[in-house]
């Protein structure tokens, strides 16, 4: 099987990694990793060190690349990156897939198999979702922070290539699983997972400091609601405790915990906003649902950081 990991950041160092690894002296699996700039050049010249909470290895992939156009075709594609990035990194892949190939995005946001599969329409496109906190350390070496490092990926409808990726996976070393139900997996992840970043966010305080603070736990609960009627405006069949399940989690979390998207704008860096509040702005104004909150952290946000 041949195999791209595009987006060797955190997510795609630690899951790329386990799989080139494991399959390093496997004739049968092929590891592509799909990478820039200066980590791109320590892991072609060293390999890609991983430092999870199981332990550190060095991963080497059969290949490491900045562009796979000259690659073929591939079997697999896992999409890594960023949301803002994800047309861009699969117009890469124009010539190297087929009504075969299987792409899988596991990004943040709960519309990017749509949106990759009117970029690679030949493709078989499967959404998908992980649990882990992971970062690049220093160019070569990326860590994982926490998390339990599962990956679900699936679609609606039975079939056997889908299960023998999961093997693939499985035996890669991932704690990976197929589910019919994906959709409804990964929009519980984005009820914990958007709301939160929006607030800690908005209020540039960490997950204990919101928890703790009545003014911004109420904002947290609004931002949820209204992203739970998105949901249930969309028919996504969700647990009918989802609004506290999604709190719940929160506390599970060591106090000092900063979101993602928190850190990319006290960073002022690219961030995926669009993809959080601006969903929610953008969905509710096409189909007439009121996100008052939603609006006001859009707004101000990117005000902030345009």
């Amino acid at each position: 099987m041949k195999i791209a990991i595009i987006g060797v950041g955190g997510v795609g160092g630690y899951f790329g990694g386990k799989l080139a690894a494991q399959y390093a002296n496997e004739k049968d699996v092929d590891i592509t990793f799909i990478v820039r700039g200066k980590h791109l050049e320590e892991i072609q010249n060293n390999g890609l060190k991983v430092i999870t909470e199981q332990g550190t290895f060095i991963a080497k992939p059969d290949k490491a690349i900045d562009n796979p156009a000259s690659c073929g075709i591939f079997d697999l594609i896992i999409f890594c990156v960023k949301s803002y990035d994800l047309e861009d990194s699969a117009k890469l892949f124009k010539n190297c897939v087929n009504e075969q190939t299987v792409a899988i995005t596991v990004l943040n946001g709960v519309n990017n198999a749509e949106r990759l599969k009117c970029v690679l329409p030949d493709a078989q496109i499967l959404n998908g979702c992980v649990y882990i906190s992971a970062f690049v350390k220093e160019p070569g070496i990326v860590c994982q922070a926490g998390g339990t490092c599962k990956f679900f990926f699936g679609s609606d409808t039975d079939n056997n290539k889908y299960i023998k990726i999961e093997k693939v996976l499985k035996d890669g070393g991932i704690t990976a699983e197929y589910r019919k139900d994906i959709r409804e997996i990964v929009w519980e992840k984005y009820l914990f997972v958007s709301p939160l970043a929006s607030a800690t966010s908005f209020y540039q305080k960490t997950f204990g400091e919101i928890m703790e603070d009545a003014q911004c736990k109420n904002l947290l609960r609004g931002l949820l609601k209204e992203t739970e009627n998105i949901a249930k405006f969309q028919k996504v069949d969700l647990s009918h405790d989802i609004f506290q399940k999604s709190l719940d989690k929160i506390a599970l979390f060591p106090y000092e915990t900063k979101s993602s998207l928190q850190m990319d704008f006290e960073k002022k860096k690219n961030t995926e906003l669009d993809i959080f509040a601006g969903y929610i702005v953008e969905y509710g104004k096409e189909h007439g649902i009121d996100v008052p909150l939603h609006e006001k952290v859009y707004n101000v946000l990117t005000s902030v950081h345009p």
